[in-house]
């Protein structure tokens, strides 16, 4: 999931600040995701999945 956020960020040619800014969380937060420090909670992992056009499935097991 965290390689997978990471991925579609940089499909979408977002930084890191773009992203957090457009889910309403910090950009500490997305950092924290990519690099495996922290993990959304569910509620935060369908918005993400949504934001990019992918099912949760594909989210997590980094589909696409």
């Amino acid at each position: 999931m965290l390689t997978m956020l990471k991925k579609l960020r940089k499909q979408r040619k977002l930084t890191q600040r773009e992203l957090a800014d457009a889910l309403h969380i910090s950009q500490t937060s997305v950092s924290k995701y990519e690099r495996g420090e922290s993990e959304p909670d569910l509620a935060m992992v369908i918005e993400m999945a949504d934001f990019f056009g992918v099912t949760v499935d594909e989210f997590v097991r980094g589909i696409k």
